[in-house]
């Protein structure tokens, strides 16, 4: 495989630095987007040790001037960008009336806005060389939102709505640039270790909980093939969709019972800073604090990404049985008196 210039989001802990180490197995060369400098720093080592190129680019992905600083330097110093991946997240934990409005406007210009600035970098320098994949990394709370993430949900929703009228806008121009949203499920990131809460005990991710690794593989799938506008990853994310479509005031009424003893462990808060406005000092990685919850395989991916074999398994099958009836047939009609 040609080597690949990527761009990541969010790459410096949680899904994006899983997301950073799969293209680095491929020898990629990746520009890494983030706020905090020593964490992007980490990222960048974790990338060359595998292989791949990083470039360290601390920035704040609601500020669009930067991002486009940081697409032209991704070019000059790393070549023309294959895959551009929008992954930057932030979120508040707390009921829509705690919630404030300076708040609400933070998220959206993080989980929104980013994606909408990243994406129009991208586009800018994949539609005049006609090709080029953008990544959304989505959520199944796109399809089906969830009390106390508000804002979140607010914005994936938002995502999703900008995603699918790019999506019919590439179509039509036929630019060969690709664009897919990436829905995700419950992943074991650090982000419950710093996101702001209100909660009265610690944040955790709504089980069954999923390693950011499923999250990093689909995303490098989306990356080499054409999965339409959306992916979606994992059993409880194809839950969520089909549910909101079928039986969603029967979910509004599951989630008034369970959605806030779901979203929280047994453990009172603790006072610590969050990443809502500042990104917060450590060497966080990939994972979070759930890795003896979590699933590292997904069989709904599994079978997505094994579609091909699958299916010539199945016609095998069909031929071996279409292949036995017919010579019963054969059998039974030499078994007929004359």
């Amino acid at each position: 495989m040609e080597v690949q210039t990527v761009v990541i989001t969010g790459a410096s802990a949680g899904l994006g630095r899983a997301i950073a180490q799969r293209f680095a197995d491929d020898g990629a060369r990746i520009g890494l987007i983030a706020r905090g400098r020593e964490r992007l720093e980490s990222a960048r080592r974790d990338v060359e040790s595998r292989g791949g190129r990083g470039l360290v680019l601390p920035l704040d992905v609601a500020d669009a001037a930067a991002v486009e600083q940081a697409a032209e330097l991704v070019e000059t110093e790393l070549g023309p960008i294959d895959v551009w991946i929008n992954n930057a997240m932030t979120s508040v934990f707390a009921p829509v009336s705690e919630t404030r409005a300076d708040e609400y406007r933070r998220v959206t210009e993080v989980n929104y806005l980013g994606f909408v600035h990243g994406t129009l970098s991208a586009l800018r320098r994949m539609r005049p060389r006609r090709s080029g994949v953008i990544v959304q990394v989505g959520s199944a709370l796109a399809h089906r939102s969830i009390p106390l993430q508000s804002a979140y949900c607010a914005t994936k929703h938002a995502i999703k709505g900008f995603t699918e009228s790019l999506y019919s806008e590439l179509l039509h121009d036929q630019v060969g640039v690709r664009v897919t949203m990436v829905d995700m499920p419950a992943m074991n990131t650090p982000q419950f270790d710093w996101v702001r809460s209100r909660l009265p005990h610690r944040a955790q991710p709504v089980p069954p909980i999923f390693q950011p690794e499923v999250g990093a593989d689909a995303v490098y799938y989306a990356a080499h093939h054409d999965c339409g506008p959306e992916l979606l990853v994992a059993w409880p994310t194809l839950k969520a969709v089909v549910g909101e479509k079928f039986i969603p005031r029967y979910l509004d009424r599951m989630l008034a019972r369970t959605g806030y003893s779901s979203q929280q462990t047994d453990e009172p808060a603790r006072d610590r800073p969050d990443n809502l406005f500042e990104p917060v000092p450590g060497n966080w990685g990939a994972h979070g604090r759930f890795d003896d919850r979590s699933r590292s395989f997904s069989l709904e991916l599994w079978a997505r990404e094994h579609r091909g074999w699958l299916a010539l398994g199945a016609a095998g099958a069909l031929g071996l049985v279409l292949g036995s009836l017919r010579g019963d047939s054969v059998e039974s009609e030499k078994s007929l008196p004359t």
